[in-house]
């Protein structure tokens, strides 16, 4: 059962991008941009729309065979993700998240979930991940906290790096965790890769972005990849074919006879 509802689940997250291995130096804030706290208020503008819909392709490597699936994900600004899934010209599934939680079934084995982020949390590995993030997460912006205290800005041949200059610390329902974490941005600000890795355990989170692409007044990633490293290594990439602002309808019910079911 894990099998599919695990990738249902991820799915609802937004290829990689190549690592960067030049030397860095200081940020030259007067070449580069006016100061570092310009700097951080650049790189965590809010995306300029109002809703928008993202025809996309999806491949995960889970341990498990998962065939590649059509996915049309549709956004509306800090209210809600809508996902549907769709394989062979049948779809498998769907989804939901909103500021309260997730929802989502899949068909092959007749399956939902319904938690609140904490699930998500979970199959990501860390425990910092709300509606805000998640939905920043997708569209290619800053998705963790970062401020000019907690980090170091430098600046090389392709654009910025960002490095935590202490563990940073997340509490979630009392449980406190801390991770290292780095950044990197092209010299037009566009986010590139984000590694998390949480200190004292093994767990890793690492998402790239590449092929960015100017939308009326938004820039978006057509490619991102997601790559899970704990106890169960997880890969997720999205190929985002098509953008569109136009509105949509986005019914969600769970069929007659489906199971919750819980990942542990």
């Amino acid at each position: 059962m894990k099998k599919y509802i695990i990738p249902a689940a991820l799915m609802l997250i937004l290829s990689s991008c190549k690592t960067r291995t030049t030397g860095d130096a200081p940020i030259n804030t007067q070449t580069a941009i006016a100061s570092s706290s310009a700097f951080f208020n650049k790189i965590k503008e809010n995306t300029d729309f109002q809703q928008l819909k993202i025809n996309t392709r999806i491949t995960a490597e889970t341990g498990s065979f998962i065939p590649p699936l059509d996915a049309t994900i549709y956004i509306e600004k800090d209210q809600k993700v809508w996902i549907n899934m769709v394989a062979i010209f049948l779809n498998v599934g769907r989804g939901i998240a909103t500021p309260e939680g997730i929802k989502g079934y899949e068909k092959w084995n007749k399956t939902y979930i319904e938690s609140d982020f904490s699930y998500l949390n979970s199959l990501l590995n860390v425990n910092f991940i709300d509606y805000g993030a998640f939905q920043n997460l997708l569209l290619g912006k800053t998705f963790i906290p970062v401020n000019d205290k907690d980090f170091k800005v430098t600046k090389n041949a392709q654009g910025y790096l960002l490095s935590s200059v202490k563990n940073l610390k997340f509490t979630n329902n009392g449980k406190v965790s801390e991770y290292n974490a780095s950044l990197s941005y092209n010299a037009d600000m566009d986010l590139e890769k984000v590694s998390l890795n949480k200190v004292d355990e093994p767990d890793e989170l690492e998402v790239s972005y590449s092929n960015w692409e100017n939308f009326e007044n938004a820039r978006l990633p057509k490619n991102v990849k997601i790559i899970i490293k704990g106890a169960q290594n997880s890969q997720i990439l999205l190929e985002n074919t098509k953008f569109e602002s136009s509105k949509m309808v986005t019914p969600y019910s769970v069929p007659n006879n489906y199971t919750k079911t819980e990942i542990k």
